[in-house]
């Protein structure tokens, strides 16, 4: 049961790519930059690390200010790569000595699924938020999900994550996510 269950002490959470111009091409781009905020929030007031990669952002451009504005810039790596599993974010992850990686991003089909697979690949357990991720198209999102839910990621939401997180972080806490949930 153990890799159904989320413990602030063993969790970073991991932001793949939610940049300006990809946002602006997905149907459910601000859903996801909202779940992403909610996470974001939860992760910092309960002290769990954030990692971020942005693909090519001359291109792309940076992270969605909505989230720029949260994160810590030495924790935002570029990448050229679809994966987000690059080097940096590999010494992040052995530094950090955590083995849970939550995982939120765009797009569902290709940097999200390859970082999903290679994280996978070298043992850590992830958990991918359903309601946090998107594709250009449902089907491609329906085909990661698939995908990644049979290579073993836990398909979860952004829901169960805070209050799985939250079952530990006391009242006070509980009562400020809650009110950001809807």
């Amino acid at each position: 049961m153990d890799k159904f269950i989320l413990t602030k002490e063993d969790t970073v959470l991991m932001i793949i790519d939610i940049q300006e111009r990809l946002s602006a091409a997905m149907e459910y781009g601000e859903n996801v930059i909202d779940n992403t905020d909610i996470l974001i929030t939860i992760s910092k007031d309960l002290g769990i690390p954030i990692l971020t990669t942005e693909q090519y952002p001359k291109g792309l451009g940076d992270t969605v200010e909505k989230l720029n504005s949260n994160l810590d810039k030495d924790s935002v790596y570029e990448k050229i790569v679809f994966s987000g599993y690059i080097e940096q974010i590999v010494s992040d992850l052995e530094r950090l000595e955590r083995k849970k990686v939550v995982i939120v991003g765009m797009e569902a089909h290709v940097c999200v699924f390859q970082t999903v697979r290679d994280l996978l690949a070298d043992g850590y357990q992830v958990f991918v938020v359903a309601d946090a991720i998107c594709s250009r198209t449902k089907q491609n999102y329906k085909i990661a999900l698939d995908l990644m839910d049979a290579m073993g990621a836990v398909i979860t939401s952004t829901e169960t994550v805070c209050f799985d997180l939250l079952k530990e972080a006391g009242t006070p806490l509980f009562k400020k996510i809650s009110k950001l949930i809807k």
